[in-house]
């Protein structure tokens, strides 16, 4: 049994308009030591599957079922006492906005080594040299001088590398990172993913990343999860979603990032339309409003009925949600082309 096993997860949200089903039947799997990326737009459901995964929707509207078993224990059938005696500990998590994450009345030191006292009996000063170690070990400057500094006196940086001394201050066997290096310069953001990769081989923790940024996956990702409307799509290793994608809406993403080697002139290939509304998705597959190859389907397939998801034409643990009978076809004839012609030419040549 793997490390993380999500399975049939939904989360859904009672309206006065309505059930929203934010997360509709997720399962995936998390080994030790390994790194599983998830990627879609915002609304698809990442972060709200994270949340439940630390229990972060107990005590409010949101009704939540199927299995999270972490090391065997079903995380959803725990009391709220015993989940919170393991999150921070053997689950912890890096929030997006580190800014609003953090509390402003008290000091960086102060939030670092409160995560620590939670969940060992020790003294604030015994804390807080723990939380002055662990700044250090992130790589902030002066960490005694800087541990009573205040997040506002924190750059954007400084405060996401705090967040990931928080998160790992414990040792969890599992690290969500939510948008670790959103708004934040290139620079800092090679430094940020190498800081994690370091720590991770050190703790041998397994890690959740979601992110919008397929260049942070292709760097980090062993295993990729793409989530469109709450549910998965597309589940493979990284190297087999990156490079032999078989769900339009993967095409989509993959199309929408610029090409820094290509023609300045050429113009982006964005997904037309938006995201559907969780309150009343489309009939049969979310994504067919939007997908350009549904007329490639024989009858109203993509209207009426929902994929399964079940496994890609090249091997049995690529998984898509898609009713396109030969994607590989259509992605190596019609979508690299567009994407890379480069690696056409290559073929070719």
């Amino acid at each position: 049994m793997a490390f993380l096993s999500v399975r049939d997860l939904k989360v859904h949200f009672p309206t006065v308009d309505g059930i929203v089903k934010a997360t509709d039947g997720l399962s995936f799997d998390l080994e030790k030591g390994k790194t599983l990326g998830i990627v879609g737009e915002s609304g698809s459901g990442k972060s709200v599957s994270s949340s439940a995964i630390l229990g972060l929707h107990r005590k409010t509207s949101a009704m939540v079922s199927g299995e999270i078993l972490l090391d065997g224990t079903d995380l959803l059938k725990l009391s709220d006492e015993q989940m919170r005696r393991r999150r921070g500990k053997d689950v912890a998590m890096i929030f997006q906005d580190p800014l609003s994450a953090m509390h402003p009345y008290y000091t960086v030191g102060n939030q670092v080594a409160e995560a620590y006292r939670v969940h060992h009996n020790v003294s604030k000063k015994v804390a807080k040299a723990r939380a002055v170690e662990m700044l250090d070990r992130v790589g902030i400057p002066q960490p005694d001088r800087r541990v009573d500094d205040y997040p506002h006196q924190f750059s954007g940086g400084m405060r996401q590398r705090a967040m990931i001394a928080m998160g790992l201050i414990n040792n969890p066997s599992l690290l969500i990172a939510d948008e670790p290096t959103t708004a934040l310069d290139v620079t800092v953001q090679a430094q940020i993913l190498d800081l994690l990769q370091d720590l991770q081989k050190e703790f041998e923790s397994a890690v959740i990343i979601i992110t919008h940024d397929l260049g942070v996956i292709a760097e980090m990702a062993d295993d990729v999860l793409v989530m469109y409307a709450g549910r998965a799509v597309e589940y493979g290793s990284g190297n087999e979603i990156l490079t032999h994608p078989e769900m339009p809406y993967t095409w989509g993403l993959l199309s929408s990032v610029p090409d820094v080697t290509g023609d300045t002139e050429a113009r982006l290939i964005p997904i037309p339309g938006n995201p559907p509304s969780l309150l009343n998705p489309p009939s049969g597959c979310a994504f067919h409003p939007r997908c350009a190859h549904r007329d490639k389907v024989p009858g109203d397939l993509c209207v009426t009925t929902l994929p399964e998801l079940a496994p890609g034409t090249r091997t049995e643990t690529h998984l898509k949600r898609c009713h396109l009978a030969n994607p590989d076809v259509v992605y190596e004839q019609e979508i690299l082309p567009e994407i890379a012609p480069e690696l056409v030419e290559e073929k070719q040549a």
